[in-house]
């Protein structure tokens, strides 16, 4: 499957292109600095913005899915570094993309956000929730929350994709799928099961119309 990948450059969604190349799909990636993507057969990397129609429109061309990885950046892991990209990055890539896999009939979209958006955010730990309400986390949980709702107002097969905290573990994980939280998800989840279970949900169809949390099981 051909396969457009948005936000290939970040700690996971590099985890992401590897494992779908691995399973052998064909991927475009779009991305502001393209020399941060190593060339490879089957694969085809283009340099633009995501928040470009005109960029998104060559990049998806003849792809048959689109996997989203991108999020609201800061300089820096601390809580209230300033951000590195606009307030409302997410919703507004995701405003642009949707028509545009609506015209040209994407068969798929699957987008990561986060547990603790929405409906999921009494369920967490009381101290994440006091960071999402106090510093500059928070930003990215309101654009998820943003970019959740255009997606499911668009008559595309998509899948919502809500991980727990990211870590670097790198053994295999099972996976706990949660839905309308239940069960609970559990505190974590490993980048690379992330990026597995990303990539697999393409041809996963009982994930279509679906927000989903998943952590280590």
């Amino acid at each position: 499957m051909k396969i457009l990948l948005l936000g290939a450059t970040g700690r996971t969604g590099k985890l992401v292109l590897q494992y779908a190349l691995k399973k052998g799909h064909y991927v475009v990636c779009l991305a502001r600095d393209s020399k941060r993507i190593q060339g490879t057969s089957n694969l085809t990397v283009l340099e633009g913005n995501p928040n470009n129609t005109i960029h998104l429109r060559e990049a998806i061309k003849d792809c048959e899915a689109v996997i989203s990885f991108l999020n609201i950046s800061r300089i820096s892991d601390f809580p209230w570094a300033p951000l590195k990209t606009p307030k409302r990055y997410m919703s507004d890539v995701v405003k642009k993309l949707t028509p545009i896999c609506e015209e040209k009939k994407i068969k798929r979209l699957l987008v990561c956000s986060a547990w603790g958006v929405a409906e999921t955010k009494k369920d967490i730990p009381f101290w994440f929730r006091w960071l999402i309400n106090y510093s500059n986390i928070g930003i990215a949980y309101k654009d998820h929350q943003r970019q959740e709702k255009i997606i499911e107002r668009s008559n595309l097969n998509w899948t919502i994709i809500r991980p727990s905290g990211l870590t670097n573990f790198s053994k295999p994980e099972n996976v706990k799928e949660s839905f309308n939280n239940t069960p609970k998800p559990s505190l974590t989840l490993s980048r690379k099961t992330l990026a597995k279970y990303l990539v697999n949900g393409i041809t996963n169809n009982e994930l279509i119309h679906k927000k989903v949390a998943i952590s280590k099981a």
